[in-house]
């Protein structure tokens, strides 16, 4: 969280036109477009398609399968042919109908409902200072970054606004510093930026801060009242399954967006390679470890889309590029 804040300082005095030179669109497009493609496999893993994940919870493959594609397909109408109030909030439709259908095959376990109290204080846990556990830790914080990078522009593709330049990158990654020192001082755990949200945001186009912010106060507020806690718990994973199908597309669709918007020109070998190689490498499941740090999917997706575009920028200011 300190190195978050420290970094949001320097990238205040360097300014943001070194994201353009370290990933172009043509990189920039296909790592927002891995960011949900890569999480595809979990969404139909916890919809009980690919493996026996849900037996081993105790819900039938068969079971787990209409409840997610039932989850979905009420999502889906809610979505298109929902009006007012309820065009924005078809996740939360698709969320309660999935509940419902849950309880009516049997695979809802309300058991936890049963013995948790009303009133209940969250569990903190005493922080203690480990400074080898924070350097095994520290190299991720450049994997870290890197999200935090892909996910505001994602997240400015949706709201249609350059949220890298106002209200700033150096702001955002301020407060995501500051959120996890506040964390970390209670015991709890670190946060991150979250691709569902932003999958949320565009299917309702609801980006309200102060929405956003309502939601955040009633999750603190809910984890005091044992019984809601306990019931949103509760919460059967293939009606999460089906909701995040929809909601991962819709990430993997806004880098496909982004690259449209931004015109990129397939003629030219280099955006070709750019985005060949990033989608590539993010999407083949592979994985590099360097020390405790392991980059793979959208992390090494980024990494590898700096290295090339780095490379393609320095070959052309000296000279040896002689081919588009």
């Amino acid at each position: 969280g300190l190195s978050f804040i420290i970094l949001s300082f320097v990238v205040g005095k360097l300014g943001t036109a070194w994201i353009d030179i370290i990933l172009p669109p043509a990189a920039m497009g296909a790592v927002v477009a891995v960011i949900g493609l890569e999480l595809a496999p979990l969404a139909l893993d916890m919809s009980g398609f690919i493996s026996d994940t849900m037996q081993s919870q105790g819900i039938p493959n068969e079971l787990a399968m209409i409840t997610s594609v039932f989850t979905l397909a009420v999502a889906i109408l809610a979505s298109v042919i929902g009006r007012g109030f309820l065009s924005v909030i078809p996740v939360l439709i698709g969320v309660i109908a999935g509940y419902i259908m849950a309880f009516c095959l049997g695979i809802v376990d309300w058991s936890g409902v049963e013995a948790a109290s009303w009133v209940q204080v969250p569990t903190f846990y005493e922080p203690t200072f480990n400074i080898h556990a924070i350097m095994i830790i520290m190299p991720a914080l450049f994997v870290v970054f890197a999200e935090h990078i892909g996910h505001v522009v994602v997240t400015s593709s949706i709201v249609d606004r350059d949220l890298i330049k106002n209200p700033g990158l150096n702001r955002s990654l301020f407060a995501d510093g500051v959120s996890n020192v506040l964390s970390g001082f209670v015991g709890s755990t670190p946060n991150t930026t979250y691709g569902e949200n932003m999958g949320v945001m565009a299917i309702t186009r609801v980006y309200s801060v102060w929405v956003i912010g309502g939601a955040a106060v009633f999750a603190i507020l809910f984890s005091f009242i044992g019984k809601i806690a306990a019931i949103i718990h509760a919460i059967p994973v293939p009606v999460m399954g089906g909701i995040s199908v929809l909601l991962f597309g819709v990430i993997a669709c806004s880098g496909i967006r982004m690259l449209i918007e931004k015109k990129v020109d397939y003629t030219s070998t280099k955006n070709m390679i750019l985005t060949a190689v990033t989608m590539i490498s993010g999407l083949s499941g592979a994985a590099v470890n360097i020390g405790p740090v392991q980059l793979k999917g959208m992390g090494l997706a980024v990494v590898c889309g700096m290295i090339l575009s780095i490379t393609f920028y320095i070959l052309s200011k000296i000279g040896l590029d002689n081919k588009e």
